[in-house]
């Protein structure tokens, strides 16, 4: 693949200022590691994203989507092909009745700016999502939850491109085989689909969306009305409750996923792991269930500490605890 000429097509219908060649990915996640990507799009609307996918297959090259980068470790090497940001930032409201109201959400709007604006407009149901860093899309593909609540308990249906025309070349990590990349090699334009709740497939921190068969477009929520003083109470005490336990470092979030009987950050800290390092990544002090940039971490740092970590647990208590973050990347 020769860079600037497939940067040069994708100019054919994106703008070249949101076009960037062998850009840092240390810039566009929240960890703030990983290596270059060959190519990095911003992508604004469903035209642009169509014309990459045919620039993708035209050319044979891997397509990453990303969102906020918010839940994901890029290695040091970066990541080959085209790395697609989704920026799809539209909002919209309908009034059901009295008390129900419809909120249509593009895939690209972050968590933390969807509660505002519902917040200003008194509708209730979304305070749980307000501190979570990320947007619908990653929050959708991971079932994102806090306090109880989890974003399958207000989707009425979500949009996306259907890719299983399409065939899928898919890479393996050496952490808990996660796949990592996809690539768009035959078939025509994929299809647009809707899927209701159901056939989102919810569960614990993961959903249909998992399998990367299909691109979150938009999404469309149900909430109430409510007053909007409890409602920002309720925000202010869940950022308040967030900022006394979490980290202020740069993290992924939490880097493993709850066990089925048992609380990973609670394993972790009675194997006497937290505050351990390795390099510049360290299991927060704070919270022994998130890894932490200290300031100088490598990706490859984060990823040793964390094949010692579930190693630890393992050897100590026989618990096999798994990854929530996703491995991008080589």
């Amino acid at each position: 693949m020769k860079i600037l000429d497939v940067c040069y097509e994708l100019t054919k219908e994106i703008p070249s200022e949101n076009i960037y060649a062998n850009e840092p990915m240390s810039k566009h996640t929240t960890f703030k590691v990983g290596g270059k990507a060959d190519i990095f799009v911003k992508i604004k609307n469903i035209k642009e994203l169509k014309h990459v996918i045919k620039i993708a297959k035209k050319n044979d090259i891997h397509i990453t989507i990303i969102g906020n980068g918010s839940n994901i470790l890029v290695k040091d090497n970066g990541i080959r092909g085209i790395v697609a940001k989704i920026e799809f930032e539209y909002i919209e409201i309908k009034k059901i009745n009295a008390e129900k109201v419809s909120v249509k959400v593009g895939a690209g709007v972050k968590l933390a700016g969807l509660a505002q604006v519902l917040l200003n407009n008194g509708i209730t149901g979304f305070e749980f999502a307000s501190g979570i860093p990320g947007t619908i899309g990653g929050a959708l593909k991971m079932n994102a939850g806090a306090y109880g609540s989890e974003m399958k308990d207000i989707v009425k249906e979500t949009k996306c491109l259907d890719l299983k025309r399409y065939d899928m070349l898919t890479e393996k990590t050496n952490i808990d085989d996660i796949e990592i990349e996809e690539m768009v090699k035959k078939s025509d334009e994929p299809e647009i689909v809707t899927l209701n709740n159901e056939e989102q497939k919810f569960e614990y921190r993961n959903s249909v969306f998992s399998n990367k068969r299909y691109i979150i477009l938009e999404t469309v929520l149900i909430f109430k009305y409510g007053n909007k003083e409890e409602i920002s109470k309720k925000i202010q005490e869940f950022l308040k409750q967030r900022k006394e336990k979490q980290p202020d470092l740069p993290s992924a979030g939490s880097t493993f996923k709850r066990g089925e009987d048992y609380i990973t950050a609670k394993l972790i800290d009675e194997c006497g792991l937290k505050g351990y390092t390795i390099g510049g990544a360290q299991v927060s002090s704070k919270h022994a269930g998130f890894i932490v940039n200290t300031g100088e971490a490598t990706a490859q740092d984060i990823l040793e500490l964390i094949q010692y970590v579930k190693k630890t647990v393992y050897e100590k208590t026989g618990k096999c605890i798994k990854l929530e973050v996703e491995i991008l990347g080589e």
